[in-house]
């Protein structure tokens, strides 16, 4: 017998629907799902004889009710000093190589209970190897759809992880519309990192992590790459739940980067708009990643970063390809969309006391200048 799930609610409409349904998005609006999720409060003192995984913050996790669990010891990452007041955290270090791992894993366990005959992905690179590897490990059939011109060493793992691949002609745009598409047939589970809520609450034990090894606070600030903001969603649902359970005094400030070539988001905030003025164009850029015109969530990500006080900052090809480069004579090769925090803290010093900010792809994956999410 399944363990009860927490019904999806539409943030927009208010609409509810049971997450053992397959229904991956508002049938109203047709936007993206959010949780109707309590957590409770962590204890600190209680996390050193718990499992090595995100799963150890159970209490905060949806889907943390039955045993055994997909993991494949995701989490954890190490958090290394840049200068005197900047560290990063090396989430590159996960076992595909990327920090999509935290929200894979959930999307996979989900999937798990709910048997579907197939999962069905949509990515440019690394969410789709997450998927396809944490299905792999739940034995699942899997389906990657991918834009023309994805990294072939991300294409390599997909396949090797046992996902079907299927190319798109066109752009991460056209990609997702198809996807979307697909989506909608019988017996298929969406495991889309940006319209399944579960994604986020995976993402957001990036900064319940930062909270322990600190020792019970959060940094002054979090620097965050954002396109389609899942990191950064993830984030400031963690600290929300921190600060409303009296876990920390404060809340930090949320730093959003975006590259210059596509940064809808950092052109809505400039303008205190409360969602997107438009579409942008889907222009070329290192930091491919994080290059999304329309993320669905859009809304959500500008209310989260004026909540704390924070600011969008963007990036130029330039600045990214010199922040790669530098990392990389730090010992630290991360691909070109997962430096942009990098880039954007070297240009624009933070505010005193301690900054962090994610290294979220490997190198080893794209090369130097390369870098698709």
């Amino acid at each position: 017998m399944l363990a009860p799930m927490t019904p999806y609610v539409c943030p927009r409409c208010r609409l509810r629907s049971p997450a053992d349904a397959l229904t991956w998005c508002c049938p109203q609006c047709r936007g993206p799902w959010d949780l109707e999720f309590t957590s409770a409060p962590v204890s600190l003192t209680s996390l050193a004889s718990r499992v090595n995984s995100l799963w150890r913050y159970e209490e905060a996790l949806p889907l943390a009710t039955g045993a055994p669990r997909v993991t494949l010891g995701e989490g954890r990452t190490p958090i290394v000093p840049l200068t005197d007041g900047v560290s990063a955290k090396l989430d590159f270090l996960m076992p595909t190589l990327s920090f999509k791992d935290r929200g894979a894993v959930m999307l996979a366990e989900l999937a798990r209970r709910l048997s579907p005959s197939r999962v069905l992905a949509d990515s440019s690179g690394n969410a789709g190897t997450a998927i396809a590897a944490y299905c792999a490990r739940a034995g699942l059939d899997c389906v990657v759809y991918v834009p023309e011109g994805t990294s072939a060493k991300k294409l390599e793992q997909m396949r090797a992880h046992g996902a079907h691949v299927t190319v798109v002609p066109g752009d991460r745009e056209a990609t997702a519309r198809a996807a979307r598409d697909a989506a909608d047939e019988p017996d298929t589970f969406y495991a889309s990192h940006v319209y399944n809520p579960h994604f986020l609450h995976g993402t957001k034990t990036y900064v319940y992590e930062l909270w322990e090894d600190l020792g019970g606070r959060l940094p002054d600030t979090l620097v965050v790459p954002v396109g389609n903001g899942t990191l950064l969603l993830g984030a400031a649902l963690a600290v929300e739940e921190l600060y409303g359970h009296g876990l920390i005094d404060t809340r930090p400030a949320l730093i959003a980067v975006q590259a210059e070539a596509v940064a809808p988001l950092a052109e809505a905030f400039a303008a205190g708009a409360d969602d997107l003025l438009e579409p942008a164009d889907a222009r070329p850029t290192l930091a491919e990643g994080i290059a999304i015109p329309n993320p669905p969530r859009a809304a959500q990500i500008l209310r989260a970063v004026r909540a704390t006080g924070g600011t969008f900052l963007t990036v130029t090809e330039d600045q990214l390809h010199s922040a790669q480069v530098d990392l990389a004579r730090r010992g630290l090769f991360v691909e070109a969309t997962g430096v942009a925090c990098w880039a954007a803290v070297r240009a624009s010093p933070p505010r005193a006391g301690l900054t962090v900010l994610p290294l979220c792809g490997a190198g080893a994956k794209t090369g130097l200048g390369g870098g698709r999410g």
